[in-house]
């Protein structure tokens, strides 16, 4: 019995569960790379091509393996450009007896394949995905009956769960979360270590031109393109890290420094959503080094805490309130995104960095998302829907499941307190705490008032004022709100026009400037990517 074996191209791991029971002898596995799903949001072109040569290069992998491939490339002659056409094309060419799948990783290619159940003329098997240690129908048991969903609840079930860091039933060194541990700032003057990069053989080079030709005007560059694109390369970014970034990960993870956008993080995490590496593995492996006495414990909490707990949480919290939860916008925000976020040109230097970071590398670290990109936008309001799609277009590393959560809840608290207790709101005495940007920017961190003061100042006093009804019985926010009721009406006052200058005037604009970059219309609604492309 002939069985097609659709892969997607985030689904690259030899024992993903569409695979699992693969007869070599008779089954084709079918991989596609197909124009919707590249251009439901205009992906970086690092992504893409990091996507493409992945597949490629998994695809040759299964080949050497003696499994029949059926690849079809974006310029095949009659590649119809979607993941249905290409499907039913499968269909036609191999008549096979039934169609087996992993499910997806985003909702709107749930819905597409749950279309396909009717669709096609044989029987199609949906798996579940088993390279997530936590299964989305555990998740949505814990979830059922409850209205706030906290990260620390469900990370310390699946510790027991997993066994990982736990001692006797009880958490290694006597506490769960070492996050207090982890908030120090770069020493003037240290060196972060030399990061490993994979340079581009011939096919990611094949594809980087591909990429380059069919998609110029997606948002960023290509040539320091460095990502592992095989299994054998994941792992040796793993083990770097692990031998080389981990000891210190913990103590300089929510650091910042110009010039060095990597630092001590792992930069795992485009392989390891595309499954080249696995969730349990990426987790044990890091627990080897502290039973190995490679590396303290306070370090390798916080780095499986990133793995086991948040981007476990986040898939789970995602399939469970989905697609509800993408429509809320507890703060009524709706501010377009300006164009800056676009292009990089902004006086702002925190921003400025980030954002060309980002452009260069496809990559930014998780406290320059929440704390600089993340943090301007809860400030300034700005739309839930094109905040996400921006953060959706930029990194090698998003998907819906995984950006939508921490961006929706953690980062906008648009979800009204789902995901978090408060929101994440911090003044520019933040960011120059844990970075170095302040020093070389055209504002003043120092200055609470006047068009030479740091905009994140007044702008995050202003978010005070405007949220006070819903956000001031928070008993987490119970401090900064005493200190804005010791402000006269002068000072509110002061505040509130600094931020209405700011808001409504030229920086802000959601038009491209002069030079810029040819990028999605800032007002399109990103509502549009939750459908599913036939």
């Amino acid at each position: 019995m002939r069985t097609l074996r659709f892969v997607l191209g985030d689904q690259l791991h030899r024992r993903v569960s569409s695979l699992t029971d693969l007869d070599p002898d008779h089954d084709v596995v079918l991989l596609v790379e197909v124009r919707a799903e590249a251009t439901y949001v205009r992906h970086h072109k690092q992504k893409i091509a990091f996507l493409f040569s992945a597949m490629r290069h998994f695809a040759a992998e299964l080949e050497a393996e003696g499994v029949a491939v059926d690849y079809v490339r974006l310029d095949a002659p009659g590649n119809t450009g979607s993941f249905t056409g290409e499907l039913e094309r499968a269909i036609a060419r191999h008549d096979p007896a039934r169609i087996v799948v992993t499910e997806p990783g985003e909702w709107r290619v749930w819905e597409m394949m749950q279309g396909w159940r009717d669709a096609v003329p044989v029987p199609l098997e949906i798996r579940d995905d088993n390279r997530f240690l936590c299964p989305r129908r555990d998740f949505a048991t814990w979830a059922e009956g409850r209205h706030s969903l906290r990260m620390e609840t469900f990370y310390r079930g699946m510790r027991k769960r997993t066994g990982l860091l736990m001692e006797k039933g009880e958490p290694v060194g006597g506490q769960w979360n070492f996050d207090h541990d982890n908030r120090k700032k770069l020493p003037k003057g240290h060196v972060p270590p030399q990061r490993v990069g994979f340079p581009p053989d011939a096919i990611t080079q094949e594809v980087i031109a591909l990429v380059e030709r069919e998609f110029p005007d997606h948002f960023g560059d290509t040539e320091s393109f460095g990502w592992p694109v095989t299994r054998v390369e994941a792992l040796s970014a793993l083990k770097h890290f692990v031998a080389d970034c981990l000891p210190t990960f913990g103590d300089y993870q929510d650091a910042m420094k110009t010039g060095a956008p990597f630092l001590y993080h792992a930069l795992i995490s485009p392989a390891l959503n595309a499954g080249l590496l696995t969730a349990e593995e990426v987790c044990r492996a890091a627990e080897r080094a502290y039973h190995d006495g490679a590396a303290p414990l306070h370090c390798v909490e916080g780095f499986i805490r990133q793995i086991l707990g948040w981007r476990e949480y986040v898939r789970g919290l995602y399939w469970a309130r989905m697609p509800a939860y993408a429509e809320t916008n507890a703060l009524d925000a709706k501010r377009p995104l300006p164009w800056f976020y676009w292009s990089g040109e902004t006086k702002l230097n925190c921003l400025a960095q980030c954002i060309g970071e980002t452009r260069a590398h496809a990559y930014a670290h998780h406290i320059q998302r929440l704390m600089v990109t993340g943090n301007f936008a809860l400030l300034a309001g700005l739309d839930p829907a094109q905040v996400e799609e921006w953060y959706l277009v930029v990194y090698a590393d998003a998907y819906e499941w995984v950006e939508l959560p921490n961006v929706h809840g953690m980062v906008l608290w648009a979800d009204g307190g789902v995901m978090g207790s408060k929101p994440y709101a911090a003044s520019g005495a933040y960011i120059n705490r844990m970075s170095d940007y302040c020093g070389a920017c055209a504002y003043d961190v120092t200055a609470k008032a006047g068009e030479t003061a740091c905009p994140f100042n007044y702008l995050y006093w202003n978010f005070l004022i405007e949220h006070a009804e819903r956000l001031e019985p928070n008993p987490r926010m119970a401090m900064p709100y005493r200190t804005l009721a010791r402000m006269d009406d002068a000072r509110r006052a002061e505040i509130v026009a600094d931020a209405a200058r700011f808001l409504d005037g030229p920086a802000m604009s959601p038009e491209a400037g002069e030079g810029g970059h040819r990028m999605p219309d800032p007002a399109t609604p990103s509502r549009r990517r939750r459908k599913a492309s036939a």
